[in-house]
C-alpha cells in the first residue's frame, strides 16, 4: 500500500525489478582453428583416460579401482587403505595448487578446454550439429511448427545424448565396482539399489548439464567463476579484444572513403558473438562468464585472414601487454612474477615431500592391542603373562610371511607361534601371549616394542610400541 491505497500492476507508478536476466537460447557457431583443435584433442585425451582406465588391469585386477566395500584403493601398483587416506588429501592439494598456479598464469584454460562441463558440452554440441544441422539449421528448427520431421530430428537427438549419459554414468560407477563385475550385472539385470542409483543420478547429471544448462552452469553453478579475479592480475593471460587496433567498428566500403580510413580492423560481423558458447561479447571487456576457450579467438582470425587484416585483434594477452604495448617476449618474462614463483614452490614442496612419502612408505601396518580383560597374570609356572591382539595389514599385492619379535623386559618372550603367514592385501588379528620370568619388570606398566619382519624380504618391517603389565 502507498498512502493508505492499494496498489496494482497498472499503476504507473509500480516497477518490477527482474532480479535474473530471462534465459536466452545460445547456438553456437562451429568453428575451426588452432584453439578449436587442441580443445578436441582434450576432448579426445580426458575421455580416452576416462572411458579407458576401468578396462586396464594390472596384477590380475583393476588397474585404479576404489573398492569402498573392502576399503581398498588400487592405483596401478598402489594400494591405499583407510589409514592411508593422508595421501589422497595430498593429492587433492596438489591438484589445488596447480589449479590456482596455471590460473594465476594463464586464467580460465582448465575451464576452456579440460574441465568435464565444457569437454561434455562439446561432445553434445557435435551429437547436436550431426544430427540437426549447422547453427542456422538449428535455429529454423526450433522456430518451426510441430512436424514429423522435427520430432525424429529431436528424439534422435536426445536418444543420443542418453546414450552417451548412460554408459558416462556406468563407467564412473566402474571406478568403484569392477567393471567386468558391473557389466555381468548389468546384463544380468542384476544391479544393486546404490549401483542403479549412481548409475541413473550421474548420467541424469550429465545429459541435463552438457544438453540443457550449458553455459548457466559456468555463469551460476559453478563457484570458480565468481572467485577467479582473487586470483588474477595485470599479468595474467586472458582472452583480450585489442581496443586500440579494433575501433571504431565498421564494415569498410568497396572505396576508400574518408570514413572508411577512420575505421578500425573490427568489421563488427560478430562471428566472435555467434561462436561464443557462453553467448558474451569479449568485445565488451573480461567477464566472468568467460571460460577461455578461445573459439572467439579462432573465428576473429579467420575473419581476418579473409579481410587481408593481421591476425591477434582478439587473442590470449594480459592487461598489461595491451597498455603498455609489450612484446610476447616481455610478457613470458613478467610470467615468473612472485605470485607465480610462491605457488611454484609451495606446489613443488608438497610434491617432493609427497612423492619422497609414497616411496618411502612401508606396505606393512601393525596394531598392537592389549587385552583390557586381563591386565596381567600369573600362570602356573610363576610367569608373568599378557595377552594381546596384533591388527596386521599387508597392503602390498605379495604374499609374505612374517616373524614376531619383542623386546623391552629382560627374559620377555612369545608363548605363542612367532610366524605368521597373510595374503596379498590381505588384514588379519593375530592373538599372542607374551611372558617374563617373576621379578622382571617394574610392577606396573612396562614399555615394550613388537616388531614385525617379513621372512622373504628384511626390508619389510614395522615397531610398535606397547605396555606389558606387571602386578604389583
Amino acid at each position: 500500500m502507498r498512502n493508505g491505497k492499494n496498489m496494482s500492476s497498472s499503476d504507473p507508478e509500480v516497477s518490477v525489478i527482474q532480479m535474473y536476466a530471462a534465459r536466452e537460447e545460445i547456438y553456437p557457431r562451429e568453428t575451426k582453428g588452432r584453439y578449436a583443435s587442441l580443445r578436441w584433442l582434450c576432448v579426445w585425451l580426458t575421455q580416452l583416460a576416462f572411458y579407458g582406465l576401468p578396462w586396464l588391469n594390472w596384477n590380475g585386477r583393476q588397474a585404479l579401482l576404489f573398492d569402498l566395500t573392502a576399503r581398498k584403493f588400487y592405483i596401478f601398483g598402489i594400494v591405499l587403505w583407510p589409514q592411508d587416506f593422508i595421501y589422497l588429501a595430498a593429492l587433492l592439494i596438489i591438484a589445488a595448487y596447480l589449479l590456482f598456479l596455471v590460473t594465476a598464469i594463464a586464467g580460465r584454460v582448465w575451464c576452456g578446454f579440460a574441465c568435464p562441463q565444457t569437454v561434455y558440452t562439446e561432445i553434445f554440441l557435435w551429437i547436436e550439429r550431426v544430427i540437426e544441422g549447422k547453427r542456422s539449421a538449428r535455429m529454423r528448427l526450433d522456430k518451426q511448427p510441430a512436424s514429423f520431421s522435427k520430432f525424429a530430428k529431436k528424439t534422435a537427438k536426445h536418444m543420443a545424448w542418453g546414450g552417451v549419459a548412460l554408459w558416462t554414468g556406468f563407467t564412473f560407477v566402474a571406478y568403484f565396482t569392477p567393471i567386468h563385475t558391473l557389466m555381468q550385472k548389468v546384463l544380468n539385470l542384476g544391479l544393486g539399489p546404490w549401483e542403479l542409483f549412481w548409475i541413473l543420478f550421474y548420467a541424469l547429471a550429465t545429459y541435463g548439464n552438457a544438453g540443457w544448462l550449458r553455459e548457466q552452469v559456468c555463469k551460476y553453478m559453478c563457484p570458480y567463476a565468481r572467485f577467479q579475479s582473487s586470483m588474477f592480475d595485470k599479468d595474467s593471460l586472458i582472452i583480450t579484444y585489442d581496443q586500440k587496433r579494433g575501433e571504431p567498428r565498421g564494415m569498410p566500403g568497396k572505396s576508400a572513403s574518408e570514413t572508411d580510413k577512420k575505421l578500425g580492423d573490427c568489421i563488427d560481423c560478430t562471428m566472435c558473438v555467434q561462436v561464443c558458447p557462453v553467448g558474451i561479447d569479449i568485445r565488451d571487456g573480461l567477464q566472468y562468464e568467460c571460460i577461455g576457450c578461445a573459439a572467439c579467438v579462432d573465428a576473429c582470425n579467420s575473419v581476418m585472414d579473409k579481410v587481408g587484416s593481421p591476425r591477434g585483434l582478439i587473442r590470449y594477452s594480459t592487461d598489461n601487454a595491451l597498455a603498455n604495448n609489450l612484446s610476447p617476449k616481455e610478457v613470458r618474462r613478467r610470467a615468473f612474477r612472485p605470485r607465480v614463483l610462491i605457488y611454484t614452490g609451495i606446489l613443488l614442496a608438497i610434491v617432493i615431500v609427497f612423492v619422497t612419502a609414497l616411496a618411502l612408505r612401508t606396505p606393512l601396518k601393525l596394531d598392537v592391542i592389549r587385552d583390557r580383560g586381563a591386565m596381567g597374570r600369573e600362570v602356573e609356572d610363576g610367569m608373568i603373562e599378557n595377552v594381546y591382539r596384533l591388527q596386521i595389514m599387508n597392503t602390498s599385492e605379495s604374499a609374505h610371511r612374517y616373524r614376531i619379535s619383542v623386546y623391552g623386559i629382560e627374559s620377555l618372550r612369545l608363548v605363542t607361534p612367532d610366524e605368521v603367514d597373510l595374503a596379498a592385501t590381505e588384514t588379519r588379528a593375530v592373538p599372542i601371549r607374551l611372558r617374563t620370568d617373576q621379578g622382571q619388570g617394574e610392577p606396573g606398566s612396562n614399555k615394550i616394542s613388537v616388531t614385525l619382519q617379513a621372512v622373504d624380504d628384511r626390508r619389510l618391517q614395522v615397531t610398535e610400541d606397547a605396555v606389558f603389565f606387571v602386578p604389583r
